[in-house]
């Protein structure tokens, strides 16, 4: 057996015995085969041949042993015999795993396609085991002949995936990871072989193992985990897995659930949770490629993030002290990679996030654990990525050419930072690096360290650096970012306790900007930083200059600057206006002083508009601000650009000065505008401006914005404030006849005047002049006491006289209530009923009667009647209101006629109240509601010295029992408690009536007085801001907000109830009972 010559002896004998797998293991076992192979391959070194042909016959044969074993060995392995089988697969693992077997015995057997035959094996095994654990264990030493069984790989490759789904099933499967390093073997030395199918197939599996593992319901042993974690990523490297739409949903899973399954076993092998972060990294790219459309990537990089910041970011802030530094690291490199790609919207958000979780802090904390060269140059370098994408592409070049030279402790740093850099290059790009780091860091809240320190090195940097800094060419980038690092902790500084800073060095810092280009709105800037710089009274000229770049900028765009990608942490709109608001900095004195030098220093007409409108939006977002720009002069500043200016008053800024003037005077307290008297001036250029000499359906946008300032001073002359101004818009002649010309156009429409709306010329203009006569008759008697004669707007049109004031006559208004539209209809039933007011007030006081025809006062009260159902509940109310008063003067009974007794209308009206009150199934709130302008005609009637007869019959015992028992605690209204009352003043009510009724409203009033506080919390109107983008509609919509908060205080801008009608119901209840006890008494 030692011989060649034995051996060939052998070869026909073996063929023979090999029919018996146990004969050979034995064999085997013994090292037989390995002794063989071995003198095969030493025989010409250890014995001495015969002759050169024996030599070679040793040679020839040495490898016929083996290809003899691999021919024994293919019949029992196909046996239908499950025993032999497995005793021929046990046997050929022997055979390759002994001592002595060598890659070229496994070479040869792979030759002769013994690979073949097991993968057949496998695949008629139908995924049982033994067979399967034996098989594949056997092809596992067979793939060491790695080029020869590359083929026989492929082949067998499908049936290796129905292996892997399901040895993925069984949990801790002893052939789990070699037939995972099988695949990986595939997929590594075939690359773009598989198929799509088979690329779905395994994603789907292997996706289900990580899920299964996640969850504990089938375990995986580490290699496993991390062989399935480099397959994963292979699979998505390939091109062929591109496009595959349906493998979203297993990406994103799997890359969650590799990440999930490692959080708790990180100390125990950390291999797994750098490859889940592998697969983790390699996801995103893999959704950053043009693998899907842009929404399958997006979802696909959104998920990966998400997975970052809700699982990875919580967990390696938590867990730093036990981790190791390898982990750390990749847990670094991954948040780097994705942060590298910041031209993604997703890598913005990570960066937000992280900032968000005090990742300076974090980061330096790092270093503090791991002093390690390695991990400083990761910190730094990810921190300069992490710039890049909050302050844009290549803002944290600094931190990365410093990154070699700068310490990891942050004490070392703000020492650096104190020192001086003349010609040290190192040290002042270390220094620069330092002040875009602490720049960075606190603009979002971080302090890496106590804020005395930090000020003293920015104190000790500005003084030991003044001349470089003022001489050299300094970045205005790294000078803006100087500025507002100081102006934060200078700011701290006020606002904690008082820290020690250097006057000089703060001279040195506003040196610096006046003598350096510098952009306020180009970087980010702390509100703290913001505020202080705006109570600096040394720059405010520079701080002007400022507000004017940004104001061009944000005119220019329409929209606040974006710094480089980024729109948080700006100076924004909001950031200015809560400035100018908050009236303890010199924000609202900037402002006026800008527009005052604009006008004053002949500024482009662009450059005022565009001022004037950013103090438009100021006020729209902090109402404020409106009272603390006319303390700081806002008034004179208008004055200024309306008088003492070259420019030429153009349409634009007269637009642009009436808007700014309306905004204003809307908000600002009456008390603030007491003592300013350009606003008198302003008027008069406004209404100089004012086009009235147009037709009426062609008054610009201009002219109507001009209108409604003049509303708003002549609504502050009720406060005692603007009378002059208020004197001057009331008798300007040219006013007043645009004001008739208009009224005279639309008296022309006649009926066609319901078409002529707010969106047509002549029915805009006509809205507007009717809110000016509304806010007229409100201004007539605080400015004039005594001087108007009501009666003047009562006469026939026959004796007209033409008033020398804003007015319009009764009768006009009558006629455009009747014909106009809704909004016409609106407007002009306010004004009827505040002249109708103001008439009766004055016939009281003074008792005179008017002289006017019955069928003039019937006409008008016939318009009212029409009028008192109308579907809009304002307009219905103030009809009801205004026949009310005229009822209640009585002159259509004065010449002993009966016409308020044959009147249908008036009587209609009753009894549809009565008729609808006594309905059970009607008496709700809102339908109550809709009754209450025919409650006060009936009241009007109960009250009149000849009560109509058809009355009693109306409100008969019946009736009122019916209208009684529909009321409820939650339903009944002021109205209704005041008709009850002048019903019991009338003797109407029974006393069962009386004593139903006056349980009901104990009840009313607990429930009222339970919802007190609710009410009281809403008592107060809130000021009005504009929602809408066009300013001639934004100004109708207040003017009429105003006018029915005025006229109607318990009706909002529908007429519904608010929270001051529940305390006037508890005052009209308080009556009633009152009445009550007076009727008991007598």
């Amino acid at each position: 057996m030692h011989t060649s010559r034995t051996n060939t002896a052998l070869c026909p004998t073996l063929l023979w015995v090999f029919n018996c797998p146990a004969l050979l293991m034995v064999l085997t076992q013994r090292g037989f085969f390995a002794s063989a192979n071995a003198n095969d391959t030493s025989s010409m070194n250890f014995y001495e041949a015969d002759n050169f042909i024996q030599a070679a016959e040793v040679k020839r044969d040495g490898p016929r042993l083996n290809i003899s074993f691999a021919e024994a060995i293919k019949g029992p392995l196909l046996s239908s015999d499950s025993q032999v089988q497995l005793s021929t697969l046990d046997l050929l693992f022997h055979y390759m795993s002994c001592d002595g077997a060598s890659g070229k015995q496994i070479q040869v057997l792979v030759e002769e396609n013994v690979a073949d035959y097991v993968f057949e094996v496998l695949r008629l095994s139908e995924c049982k085991d033994p067979v399967v654990s034996s098989c594949i264990r056997v092809l596992d030493l067979l793939s060491t002949a790695e080029q020869a069984f590359k083929q026989r790989l492929a082949i067998g490759f499908g049936t290796l995936i129905s292996v892997v789904r399901y040895v993925s099933e069984v949990p801790f499967h002893p052939a789990q990871s070699q037939t995972l390093k099988l695949i990986w073997n595939y997929i590594s030395d075939c690359p773009g072989m598989l198929s799509t199918s088979q690329i779905e197939e395994l994603v789907l599996i292997l996706t289900r193992m990580l899920k299964m593992h996640t969850v504990a319901e089938v375990g995986m042993l580490p290699e496993a985990f991390i062989t399935v974690c480099s397959v994963f990523v292979a699979l998505l490297k390939y091109s062929s897995s591109h496009g595959t739409l349906n493998l979203v949903t297993s990406v994103q899973e799997a890359s969650k659930h590799a990440i999930l399954a490692c959080l708790d076993l990180s100390e125990k092998h950390p291999g797994q949770i750098l490859h889940s972060l592998y697969l983790l990294k390699e996801t995103y790219l893999y959704g950053n490629g043009e693998n899907f459309n842009e929404s399958g990537n997006i979802e696909l990089r959104s998920y990966v993030v998400e997975v970052c910041i809700k699982q990875l970011l919580p967990w390696i802030v938590t867990t730093i002290n036990e981790l190791e530094e390898e982990i750390v690291l990749g847990v670094l490199e991954t948040f780097h990679s994705l942060l590298l790609q910041d031209c993604d919207i997703q890598a913005m958000r990570l960066a937000k996030t992280l900032v968000s979780s005090s990742w300076f802090c974090f980061s330096f904390g790092c270093l503090g654990l791991y002093p390690t060269e390695k991990m400083k140059c990761r910190v730094y370098l990810m921190l300069s990525s992490l710039v890049d994408v909050l302050l844009g592409n290549g803002s944290g070049k600094p931190i990365r050419d410093a990154a070699l030279y700068l310490p990891a402790d942050p004490v070392d740093l703000l020492f650096l930072l104190g020192q001086k850099s003349s010609h040290n290059l190192e040290l002042s790009s270390c220094q620069s690096a330092i002040l875009l780091v602490l720049y960075t860091s606190s603009l979002y809240d971080e302090r890496l360290a106590d804020e005395k320190l930090v000020l003293a090195s920015l104190d000790q940097y500005l003084l030991v650096n003044s001349t470089d800094l003022q001489y050299g060419a300094a970045d205005s980038l790294a000078v803006m970012r100087l500025v507002n690092l100081y102006a934060l902790f200078r700011g701290l500084a006020k606002m904690n306790y008082q820290i020690p800073y250097s006057s000089k060095a703060e001279s040195i810092l506003f040196q610096l900007m006046t003598e350096n280009e510098w952009d306020l709105p180009s970087s980010g800037i702390h509100s703290v930083s913001l505020k202080w710089l705006f109570q600096q009274e040394k720059i405010s000229k520079l701080l002007s200059y400022q507000i004017l770049r940004f104001s061009r900028s944000t005119s220019s765009n329409g929209t606040d600057i974006i710094v480089q990608g980024r729109n948080d942490r700006i100076l924004s709109k909001e950031a200015i206006a809560k400035l100018v608001a908050a009236g303890d900095n010199y924000g609202a004195t900037i402002f006026v002083c800008l527009l005052t030098d604009l006008a004053k220093d002949n500024g482009q007409e662009h450059d005022i508009i565009s001022v004037v409108t950013l103090m438009e939006t100021i006020i729209t977002i902090f109402p404020a601000a409106s009272n603390q720009l006319c303390l700081c002069g806002i008034g004179k500043a208008i004055y200024t650009l309306c008088y003492d200016t070259s420019h030429t008053f153009s349409p634009q800024i007269v637009k642009a000065i009436s808007v700014l003037s309306f905004k204003i005077l809307r908000l600002v307290e009456p008390e603030i505008l007491s003592s300013d008297e350009n606003w008198l001036a302003v008027t008069m250029k406004l209404m100089e401006n004012l086009d009235t000499s147009e037709a009426a359906d062609r008054w610009n946008q201009g002219s109507l914005v001009v209108i409604g300032v003049l509303s708003l001073v002549l609504h502050h002359s009720t406060n005692e404030v603007l009378l002059e101004a208020s004197k001057a818009i009331l008798f300007n002649t040219s006013l007043v006849s645009a004001i008739n010309s208009i009224i005279d156009a639309a008296h022309l429409k006649g009926p066609a005047l319901v078409d002529h709306d707010e969106g047509t010329g002549i029915g805009e203009s006509l809205i507007y002049v009717l809110l000016l006569n509304y806010f007229s008759l409100r201004s007539l008697p605080a400015v004039l006491p005594e001087f108007v004669d009501w009666k003047n707007f009562f006469d026939l049109p026959n004796r007209m006289q033409p008033l020398s004031f804003i007015g319009i006559h009764c009768h006009d208004l009558c006629r455009l209530m009747h014909f106009g539209s809704s909004l016409v209809k609106l407007v002009a039933s306010y004004s009827l009923l505040q002249l109708l007011t103001r008439l009766s007030d004055q016939r009281d006081k003074n008792h005179f009667e008017l002289k006017c025809t019955v069928g003039y006062l019937m006409s008008v009260i016939g318009v009212l009647e029409g009028l008192i159902f109308y579907s809009d509940l304002r307009v219905a109310m103030n009809c009801g209101l205004c026949l009310s008063i005229i009822l209640g003067w009585e002159m259509l009974d004065m010449q002993k006629t009966t016409l308020i007794e044959k009147n249908s209308w008036c009587r209609l009206i009753v009894e549809e109240l009565a008729m609808s009150l006594a309905a059970p199934c009607l008496a709700t709130k809102s339908f109550i509601n809709h009754h209450k302008p025919a409650i006060h005609v009936a009241v009007a009637l109960l009250r009149l010295q000849k009560v109509p007869g058809w009355m009693r019959s109306v409100f008969n015992d019946t009736c009122i029992s019916c209208i009684i028992e529909n009321l409820s605690a939650t339903n009944v209204n002021t109205e209704m408690v005041f008709l009850f009352r002048e019903l019991l003043n009338s003797e109407y009510l029974k006393t069962a009536h009386i004593a139903n009724l006056n349980q009901m409203l104990q009840a009313c009033r607990q429930y009222l007085y339970a919802d007190i506080t609710q009410d009281d919390q809403s008592d107060e109107h809130v000021k009005k801001t504009g929602t809408t983008s066009n300013d001639v509609e934004e100004v109708c919509e207040f003017l009429i907000y105003l006018m029915s908060s005025e006229s109607s205080p318990d009706m909002d801008s529908r007429g519904s109830h608010i929270a001051i009608g529940n305390k006037q119901l508890l005052e009209e209840i308080e009556l009633f009972c009152r009445t009550l006890t007076v009727e008991d008494d007598s």
